[in-house]
């Protein structure tokens, strides 16, 4: 059993990238293989739009004929037995980083035949893991739970079955006193960081778990 973590955070060692390694650790803690990739590592670039993936008879056709960073991590999806996204929220939505890669992994498995579809070679547990500074009554306010509900909607269409985990008014900063950050309450974010976040931890390794039972 071989799990993929993809991280689409620049930070290596914060919110996203602590909730991925735990999820990660779940699975290995059911023997599984397990890698971690950090996306903000890689020279790529989104999709050119130059639809060599849906060329009948073509030598790209079903994979993204772009030869860059990216391309060792897209043919090595297809190979193993889950996947596991991880995104803070930027703006309302993943981060750029993230969008370009799901550009990259999605668009060229997706049908343009009538009826549609999927060229992904077979159905393979996937999940998403978000984290975010919008505490949890935000969501819908802010539109979020389409977008949840949206990236989830892609992976169960092309790829596999997906649940979707998210963390919720996360620190952003180790001292807030050194940003201009006035109207958040350092020492409740602190606290929750503190008496929260390890709970969500938790949530993610049961995740890990779940994803490979």
């Amino acid at each position: 059993m071989k799990v993929i973590g993809i991280n689409g955070s620049p930070r290596k060692e914060w919110n996203t990238a602590t909730m991925l390694r735990y999820a990660l650790n779940g699975a290995a803690s059911k023997s599984a293989e397990t890698k971690l990739v950090h996306l903000y590592d890689i020279d790529y670039k989104g999709c050119r739009s130059c639809f060599a993936c849906k060329e009948k008879n073509g030598k790209s056709f079903g994979h993204c004929a772009i030869n860059d960073g990216l391309t060792s991590v897209l043919d090595e999806i297809p190979e193993v037995d889950a996947l596991i996204l991880g995104s803070p929220i930027y703006f309302g939505e993943v981060t750029g980083e993230m969008r370009s890669f799901l550009e990259r992994l999605l668009f060229p498995y997706l049908l343009y035949e009538e009826g549609g579809g999927t060229l992904f070679p077979r159905k393979i547990r996937t999940a998403w893991i978000y984290t975010m500074n919008v505490p949890e009554n935000g969501v819908k306010k802010m539109g979020l739970d389409r977008v949840f509900q949206f990236n989830e909607s892609l992976l169960e269409m092309l790829i596999g079955p997906c649940e979707s985990l998210m963390s919720f008014d996360t620190l952003q900063f180790k001292d807030y006193s050194k940003y201009a950050a006035g109207r958040f309450d350092a020492t409740a974010k602190l606290k929750r960081h503190r008496d929260i976040f390890p709970d969500d931890c938790q949530k993610a390794f049961d995740l890990g778990i779940r994803i490979v039972t």
